[in-house]
C-alpha cells in the first residue's frame, strides 16, 4: 500500500493555487517588457550623463510647475515624486491583492516571504554600516545611505527572471514577487519614518479628507475617473506638502482600492473588485513610461576615467551599496526562509533543493528604483555622495543578475522538467493536474 504525504509536515514552496500561478505568469510577462525599458532607461542615462557639455544635468535640474501651489519642482523631483507614486500605487493594490485574496491569505504560506523580506532588508542595511564603519575616511554623513541596499526592484528582478528564469517554477516565481512586493512596502516606511522631514499635520489630516472620499467612491465600485483623478491628485499634493514622500499617496491609494467583487452574480463587478481594472489600466503605464523616465533623471551619473571611476567605486559609500546589494540581500533573504523552516519544521518541496532559494535570494540584489530614490533623500540631488550611490546600485544590481543568473542555470534541467509538469493537463479541464491535487489536500 502507497504510503501517503504526513499533512502535519509543512511544506515550503508547494505549487500553490492556479488562479495564483497564473497570475503570476501575466505579471512576469507584462515585467519582462518593464525590465527591459528600465535596462535601456538606465543605459540612455549613463551616456547621457557622460556626453560632452551638461545637457543631462540641465534637463534633470530644470524647474517647472506652479510655484503658488508649492509645485516648482526639478525634472528629476518630479519623476522621483510624481510618477514613481504610479509605481507604488500598484504596490499598495499587489499587496493588498496578495494579502487580501491571494495565496498569502493564510498565515502559514504568508510568514516565509515577510520573514524573507524583512530579513533581506536588514541584513543588507547592517553590511553596509559595518562595510562604512571599518573605514575611517569615509564621508560625513555617509551612515545615513544605511537603506540603500535593503530595496528590492520588482521590474528588474521579475523581468531578469523572465529571461533566465522562463522554466522556474511558479512557487519560486511567487516568493520572488512576495519578497519584493513586502520589500517595497517596507520600504516606503523607511523612507515614511527615516527619511521625512518637518511633518505638517495639518496637510496630514487635510490628505486624509479626499483620500476617505476615493475610499468611498472606490468601494461603491466606482470607477470614473473624472471623480477619482481629481480625488488622487489632491492626495498626492497634500501628502506632499505634509513633509511625508509624496509616493506614500500612491500605497495609501492602491490600498483603499476593493480587491473582491460583490457577491450578486448579475453585478458587472461580481468576483473581482477594481484592483484588477485599475492594474490593467495602470500597470502599463507604470512599467512603459512612469519608472522608465524616473531610470532616466536618476541612473545618470557621470563616469570620468578609469582613475575616477576607481576612486568612486572605492568610496565607503558605493561599497556598503555594493557589498549590501550583492552578500547581504542573498544572506538575508536565505538564512531567515532557512530559519523559519527550522523553526516550523517545514521541508522543501520535493522538488526543490535550497541551492534554488539562494539563487532566487541573490536576484533579490537587484536594487534599482527605491535604492535610487532613498539615495537622493539621503544625500541629497546632485551631491557626489548620491552619485556613488548610484555607481554603487549599478554594479551592485549587475552583479546580482549576473550571479543568479549563474546559480539558477545550474539547475536549468530540473527546471525545464518542473515546468513541464506544472503543464500537465491529462484531463483537458484547463488545470494542472498539479494544482488540482494541491488543492484537494
Amino acid at each position: 500500500m502507497a504510503s501517503t504525504p504526513d499533512r502535519q509536515t509543512p511544506r515550503l514552496f508547494s505549487p500553490g493555487s492556479w488562479t495564483e500561478a497564473s497570475r503570476i505568469a501575466a505579471i512576469l510577462r507584462l515585467e519582462t517588457v518593464g525590465g527591459l525599458l528600465l535596462l535601456v532607461s538606465a543605459v540612455v542615462a549613463l551616456v547621457w550623463a557622460n556626453l560632452p557639455g551638461d545637457t543631462y544635468f540641465t534637463v534633470r535640474e530644470y524647474h517647472l510647475g506652479p510655484a503658488s501651489l508649492g509645485l516648482d519642482l526639478s525634472v528629476h523631483h518630479w519623476a522621483a515624486d510624481g510618477l514613481l507614486a504610479i509605481f507604488f500605487f500598484l504596490a499598495g493594490l499587489e499587496v493588498k491583492r496578495e494579502f487580501v485574496a491571494g495565496d498569502l491569505r493564510r498565515p502559514r504560506t504568508a510568514a516565509v516571504p515577510i520573514a524573507a523580506a524583512v530579513g533581506g532588508m536588514i541584513v543588507p542595511a547592517l553590511i553596509y554600516v559595518g562595510v562604512n564603519l571599518m573605514q575611517t575616511d569615509r564621508p560625513a554623513g555617509a551612515l545615513a545611505g544605511w537603506a540603500v541596499p535593503s530595496a528590492t526592484d520588482i521590474a528588474f528582478a521579475l523581468g531578469v527572471l523572465a529571461v533566465i528564469g522562463q522554466h522556474l517554477p511558479s512557487a519560486l516565481r511567487l516568493f520572488l514577487l512576495t519578497v519584493a512586493v513586502v520589500d517595497d512596502l517596507l520600504a516606503i516606511l523607511v523612507i515614511a519614518v527615516f527619511y521625512s522631514n518637518d511633518i505638517s499635520l495639518g496637510y496630514l489630516a487635510a490628505a486624509m479628507l479626499p483620500l476617505a472620499a476615493f475610499t468611498v467612491l472606490v468601494q461603491r465600485r466606482i470607477r470614473s475617473p473624472w471623480l477619482l483623478m481629481p480625488l488622487a491628485l489632491l492626495t498626492w499634493v497634500l501628502v506632499h506638502h505634509s513633509g511625508l514622500h509624496a509616493t506614500l499617496a500612491g500605497i495609501f491609494l492602491g490600498l483603499a482600492v476593493p480587491v473582491l467583487g460583490r457577491a450578486d452574480a448579475s453585478d458587472p463587478d461580481s468576483g473581482a473588485g477594481l484592483a484588477d481594472h485599475f492594474e490593467h489600466r495602470w500597470r502599463p503605464i507604470s512599467a512603459g513610461f512612469a519608472v522608465p523616465v524616473f531610470a532616466i533623471f536618476s541612473a545618470g551619473v557621470y563616469i570620468g576615467g578609469r582613475s575616477e571611476l576607481a576612486s568612486a567605486l572605492s568610496d565607503p559609500i558605493a561599497l556598503g551599496v555594493i557589498a549590501g546589494l550583492v552578500v547581504g540581500k542573498p544572506i538575508g533573504i536565505f538564512l531567515t526562509t532557512w530559519g523559519v523552516a527550522r523553526f516550523t519544521r517545514a521541508e522543501l518541496d520535493e522538488r526543490l533543493r535550497w541551492l534554488d532559494v539562494f539563487g532566487v535570494g541573490v536576484l533579490g540584489g537587484m536594487g534599482f528604483t527605491v535604492s535610487l530614490l532613498i539615495g537622493s533623500l539621503a544625500f541629497g540631488e546632485g551631491t557626489t555622495a548620491n552619485e556613488h550611490v548610484t555607481l554603487g546600485v549599478l554594479v551592485g544590481s549587475a552583479a546580482a543578475a549576473v550571479l543568479g543568473a549563474l546559480i539558477l542555470g545550474l539547475r536549468s534541467r530540473a527546471y525545464r522538467l518542473m515546468y513541464e509538469q506544472e503543464g500537465l493537463d491529462e484531463d483537458g479541464d484547463g488545470i494542472p493536474d498539479m494544482y488540482q491535487q494541491e488543492q484537494q489536500t
